[in-house]
């Protein structure tokens, strides 16, 4: 399953080769912006990006990534490899 997931960018690099830190549901995980970053680095903070496999894919505006946001949820509550994603490998175990 290949997915995009919604995260706001709360921290950047002094660069765009070096990566940020893309809150994905409370969980921060480190994101190359190299592909999405026009300008200065600390022009990303706060804007919410895809993040697929590391890299942020595309810019997305608040209100569509908090509707994917949602459908994640909805389906990770089926689906143990989305809630993992989601919330941190963590999470599954917790849940058996």
């Amino acid at each position: 399953m290949c997915l995009g997931i919604p995260g706001q960018v709360v921290e950047v690099g002094k660069t765009i080769t070096e990566n940020a830190l893309v809150d994905v549901c409370g969980v921060k995980r480190e994101v190359n912006i190299a592909l999405v970053c026009e300008g200065e680095p600390d022009t990303m903070i706060g804007k919410w990006v895809l993040v697929h496999v590391g890299f942020a894919m595309s810019i997305v505006n608040e209100q569509e990534a908090q509707e994917t946001l949602n459908a994640l949820m909805a389906m990770g509550e089926v689906e143990d490899d989305v809630s993992a994603f989601l919330y941190g490998e963590e999470s599954t175990a917790k849940r058996a």
